[in-house]
């Protein structure tokens, strides 16, 4: 190996002339020194294991042993290779890498049909990748920096390396790190003089990070006492590229290195009757074991011999080019998740692994940002049909993701074509997966009057001189205008280009205006199911919408394999779990906010939720997920995806270490809600909150409450929240602000939609007063009965607002706005039934200690009221609470009043209420609803009603 070589080679490339002359120089032919050293047998007993030999190199064409032996198929084996390949993730600590080594030996040992010659590709250590990027960015600025930071770097893999062998193995190598850091910086600190860093020393600095991963590993399995080698693969890949250096971090697409097969093929070979016949892998008896190589990912060389590298995240693509050179009979990559998963399950927390893919889905969900695969991984492995398996280091019994076979092409999914919706195929899901492209932009052309051909010719002309990847392109149907994504930092060069190719037509007005819109994002649904099968547009587009995301383009893949849109990059994880749960691929999942979760309705919500969570799921496919809650004062926040426990919730707002109540951070947590399906369920009857219904609704937030000062309040901030759930198509829902648990709202709007005309609405409104005027007798005290309501919880905080005709009033605005009149509570006549000084008296202390003075206060209105009552009585009359709102006048009123036994409010029974509809169609006898409608129990389940609601029409919108 002749590390040392390249290494002095590119100095003179990247020195300034005279300064530096490898001429004369003999290169240092860098390898692992091998001396024997003693371990420890499982029985106890010492045993030697015999030195290794230094490895030739073979970076030149030396004379091989006449007696060449197949690496493909090695001597005596009965089994293909098979490898395996190790990200960052998985080799961060000294554990880490002991995990990996073990493993490696479980592999190596087969699975009940002889040994398996096994090959590890593995990534830098985690994290090593950029602090060697680090090292090469502070040589521009201070040579000391770089020092500085080159030391931390192969210290810290030294350090590691001593937890995991020997010193008479650590320490030689250790040796071997620090002359290559000595080598490292020698080449760096001529960068200041250039001002700039040449690509192929990025390239070369940070391939080191493998280089001493893989000599770290191989130390460990030394100390195991396997056979095993390692090989740089500089020595071996042979590649050409279009482009130089690393590649963005995280970019969406990294492809442009080819492998030279043949060039590659007869390397290893090379090294294989050379080196792997050195270190003893040819006499390996394969009855007892295989052997085990140790290779560097991300690393390769170019034809001419110049360092390079497969870019970032390439060496899934080592994996599986070697695999294709050994003609292996799988790759495994190993990962930290249980394979390829249906969504990114950082953003999507139900997404769960897929159990098989094709390669044609697996390469659609890598170039459409899959972190999981490599862009270009699946390429090598396809004509040989090679499996490519994902499987998790951290739980390696769990099966994983296979990546095997091809995807009809479209001619062949077109042959004897029968067209089916996706949703009548007895629930088979058309896509496997639903990913992202993060950071792009989107650069459009547009009213070109220069013709179409033409104009296209020239627009990809221009991105291909400028190397631009084009990710997705759309055009107008009039060929006048056309939108491309690109990689969000490549998007202003695009735009230069494109200004540099049509400067001639902006500068006569021809063509209209070239813009760049950064900050957007690539959301793409990815299968094979979609050939032939309709709605599966539909579906995607509809979810997004219902998730009020803004779609900014849309294209299609002609092969039936993806459909993908471009929206704002703050859009994209709801987005993602719009689609997930569209398709039937996670439960549909209702992201929660209760405000006054701790009063009587707000608690008894909870109670409920907690109750039917079991039945939600498992019956319907829904989740309801609280992740905000707030009292009066109080509120705390989900601080993970699994949202708020809901058997603890109640007391952790009640206890000490709640933060205040502030509704512009829940206004922002929810605006910044990722779920899909937004609601804030406002269980107060206050103001304040009102006041933010309309920016909660703007922001396609839904709204479900009992506050009646939000739908019987000022009229014209009823008029503009009515207006925006309108316009952007979030749910208003108030039903439990008028009849509770009753379907009074609701029937009324049936009625008029129907083309009904109502008459009248008349009937009882007031739970609170039909228990009272029901209870109170001879004998019970009517201020008695107002105690009993209060202590069942059916009465208001304050029970004067029942007992003074306010709260029916307001619900009679409810109902007539419903009906279409532009009425203020102030318009409805309405008796106040208590005396004035009560009404005006300000009562102190805590709710229970306002409500004993109240109920003493009260007493004085048991004389007057038995009074009324006997004189009823004495008619054959009842008393009840009745309102009435006239369909013709628009008039509206509510008062304590006698009713005979032909009104339908005699036979009211205690906390019932009562709604009469006379329309056109139930002239002769009316429209009656009537049902038990006060307390905190029954407010509650009319929320959750509507909460169900809501999240049914949420689901079936997607289809």
């Amino acid at each position: 190996m002749q590390i040392g070589s390249q290494l002095l080679a590119l100095a003179a490339a990247v020195s300034p002339a005279g300064a530096f002359s490898p001429f004369g120089l003999s290169a240092r032919k860098f390898a692992t020194a091998r001396t024997p050293y003693t371990r420890l047998a499982a029985d106890g007993a010492t045993v030697e294991v015999p030195p290794l030999p230094v490895a030739a190199s073979v970076d030149r064409d030396s004379d091989v042993d006449s007696n060449v032996v197949d690496f493909v198929r090695p001597a005596g084996s009965t089994n293909a290779w098979e490898v395996h390949k190790f990200g960052g993730a998985s080799l961060a600590t000294a554990e880490l890498y002991r995990t990996v080594g073990d493993l490696l030996i479980r592999e190596a040992g087969g699975r009940g049909n002889g040994t398996i010659p096994t090959m590890a590709v593995v990534s830098a250590r985690g994290g090593m990748t950029d602090l060697l990027v680090k090292v090469v960015d502070s040589a521009l600025v201070d040579s000391e920096l770089a020092s500085v930071a080159l030391t931390e770097a192969v210290e810290s893999q030294i350090a590691l390396l001593g937890e995991l062998a020997p010193p008479e193995i650590a320490e030689l190598i250790g040796e071997a790190f620090r002359r290559d850091a000595a080598d490292i910086l020698s080449v760096v600190n001529s960068l200041r003089m250039l001002k700039t860093v040449p690509a192929v020393t990025m390239e070369v600095v940070t391939g080191f990070g493998e280089i001493w991963s893989a000599q770290t590993l191989h130390a460990y399995l030394r100390t195991r006492g396997v056979p095993c080698d390692w090989i740089d693969a500089r020595n071996v890949l042979v590649v050409k590229g279009d482009s130089a250096g690393l590649g963005e971090k995280g970019a969406a697409s990294t492809g442009g290195v080819t492998p030279l097969y043949a060039e590659t093929a007869a390397k290893m070979s090379r090294w294989w009757n050379a080196n792997g016949r050195a270190a003893g892998l040819h006499d390996v008896d394969y009855r007892q074991e295989s052997p085990i190589l140790v290779v560097t990912g991300f690393v390769a060389t170019t034809v001419d011999g110049v360092p390079t590298t497969l870019k970032r995240s390439g060496s899934d693509y080592s994996a599986t080019i070697f695999a294709k050179l050994t003609g292996a009979g799988r790759v495994t990559m190993w990962k930290n998740t249980n394979g390829v998963y249906t969504a990114d399950p950082r953003r999507v927390a139900s997404a769960f692994p897929i159990a098989s893919l094709k390669y044609d889905e697996a390469m659609e969900l890598a170039f459409f940002g899959a972190q999981v695969l490599h862009p270009s991984a699946m390429e090598p492995c396809i004509d040989d049909e090679i499996p490519v398996y994902v499987r998790n280091i951290f739980n390696p019994a769990f099966e994983g993701t296979v990546i095997q076979g091809r995807s009809k092409s479209l001619q062949e999914a077109s042959r004897n074509m029968k067209v089916k919706n996706w949703r009548a195929n007895s629930g088979e899901v058309p896509i496997k997966g639903i990913t992202s492209v993060d950071k792009t932009a989107l650069v459009t052309l547009e009213g070109a009057s220069i013709g179409g051909a033409t104009v296209a010719a020239r627009f990809m002309g221009a991105m291909a001189d400028a190397s631009i990847n084009v990710l997705i392109i759309t055009q107008a149907s009039s060929g006048a205008s056309i939108t491309v994504a690109v990689p969000e930092n490549e998007g202003e060069l695009a735009l230069s280009a494109l200004e540099d190719a049509f400067e001639l037509e902006l500068s006569r007005s021809t063509i209209n205006s070239l813009s760049v819109v950064p900050g957007m994002a690539i959301v793409a649904i990815v299968g094979e199911g979609m050939a032939a099968t309709s709605g599966v547009s539909s579906t995607f587009m509809s979810s997004l919408s219902q998730a009020n995301v803004n779609i900014r383009l849309i294209a299609q893949g002609s092969s039936e394999l993806q459909v993908a849109v471009v929206v704002d990059s703050s859009d994209t994880s709801r987005a993602l779990r719009a689609a997930h749960m569209a398709f039937t691929l996670s439960e549909t999942t209702a992201s929660v906010a209760i405000l006054g979760s701790s009063g009587d309705i707000g608690s008894a919500l909870v109670r409920q939720l907690q109750d039917q969570k079991r039945m939600l799921a498992d019956d319907l496919g829904f989740e309801m997920q609280v992740n905000v809650a707030a009292s009066s004062k109080k509120m705390i926040l989900a601080e993970d995806s699994e949202g708020l426990g809901m058997d603890t919730l109640v007391a952790r707002l009640r206890g000490d270490d709640a933060p205040a109540l502030d509704l512009d951070v829940i206004t922002e947590r929810m605006s910044t809600d990722v779920n899909p399906l937004r609601v804030i369920v406002d269980c107060t009857n206050s103001n304040d909150v009102a006041e933010y219904y309309e920016g909660w609704l703007s922001s396609g937030i839904n709204i479900i409450t009992p506050n009646r000062k939000v739908s019987a309040g000022p009229l014209g901030r009823y008029g503009r929240i009515s207006q925006a759930s309108k316009d952007h198509s979030a749910r208003f829902m108030f039903e439990s602000s008028v009849g509770s648990a009753l379907p009074l709202c609701s029937t009324l709007t049936d009625l008029i939609e129907t083309g009904d005309r109502v008459r009248s609405i008349s009937g009882c409104l007031s739970g609170t007063m039909a228990y009272v005027l029901s209870t109170f007798s001879e004998t019970v005290p009517f201020s008695e009965a107002v105690r009993d309501a209060v202590a069942k919880k059916i009465t208001e905080a304050d029970s004067r607002e029942d007992l003074s005709g306010q709260v029916s009033a307001e619900k009679v605005v409810i109902l007539a706005r419903q009906l279409g009149l532009d009425i203020e509570v102030t318009d409805v006549e309405f008796d106040c039934i208590v005396p004035e000084e009560i009404m005006k008296k300000q009562y102190v202390g805590s709710r229970e200690e306002a409500d004993a003075v109240m109920l003493d206060d009260f007493k004085c209105m048991d004389a007057p009221m038995l009074e009324r009552m006997r004189q009823a009585k004495a008619r054959d009359h009842e008393l009840r609470w009745k309102f009435v709102i006239e369909g013709d006048t628009g008039k509206c009123r509510c008062s304590l009043q006698e009713v005979d036994r032909n009104d339908a409010l005699f036979r009211l029974k205690l906390n019932e209420n009562l709604v009469a509809f006379e329309t056109e169609r139930y002239a002769i006898s009316p429209l009656t609803i009537k049902g038990a409608a006060a307390g905190p129990d029954l407010s509650a389940s009319a929320i959750f009603q509507e909460l169900l609601q809501l999240t049914r029409a949420y689901s079936s919108a997607q289809g």
